[in-house]
């Protein structure tokens, strides 16, 4: 998978922080339930229903999280690997991140 390819699936702040909460849990299998990660933005209805509908099936076709929508958990996929270092890195560099980018 490509750099664009990987900020493509991080462009969305939903799929971040969900891959950030995910990243973040050792040792995996470690479950998740999506809405957490939707908590932090205050998620509503229109948010949830995207997340179920369009964030959680791009983060599954990807392999980056696997999707029990049965039990409402995910779990780190098998290419999670792949973009975990990109979101070491962002981790690692928030402070100096903004909503706007990388500041000049």
């Amino acid at each position: 998978m490509t750099l664009d390819e990987q900020l493509s699936v991080l462009s969305n702040r939903h799929r971040r922080r969900l891959l950030m909460a995910l990243a973040q849990r050792t040792p995996q299998p470690d479950r998740l339930a999506p809405s957490r990660a939707l908590a932090a933005d205050g998620g509503d209805e229109e948010q949830t229903i995207a997340m179920q509908h369009v964030h959680l099936p791009k983060l599954v076709d990807h392999g980056f999280i696997d999707w029990d929508q049965d039990a409402q958990h995910v779990t780190k996929g098998p290419r999670f690997d792949e973009i975990e270092p990109l979101l070491t890195v962002l981790s690692e560099n928030q402070d100096i991140l903004t909503d706007r980018g990388v500041p000049d």
